[in-house]
């Protein structure tokens, strides 16, 4: 029964990771939105390898990850031009 618990704490870590992420991308602030994926990486990979999520909730969350993976890269201020020149 506690293993249980300790899923679903997980799953809320990982999901108010997540939700920085949203909110920093919705915001235009890159660079949070990056660190906050890179957080959720690392915590992610942390609880996948401690057998913290279930498979279902391992499978989700990498779908996830691949997915952001692929809106963030590029979506960095490094890049940018200034629009007054």
């Amino acid at each position: 029964m506690f293993n249980i618990f300790k899923k679903s704490r997980a799953k809320g870590e990982l999901d108010a990771i997540i939700y920085r992420i949203e909110s920093n991308m919705a915001n235009n602030y890159k660079d949070a939105a990056q660190d906050a994926f890179k957080e959720f990486e690392v915590k992610f990979n942390e609880m996948a390898a401690d057998g913290r999520l279930s498979d279902k909730q391992r499978i989700n969350y990498e779908v996830k990850l691949s997915g952001y993976k692929t809106k963030l890269q590029g979506f960095t201020h490094k890049d940018q031009k200034a629009t007054w020149t």
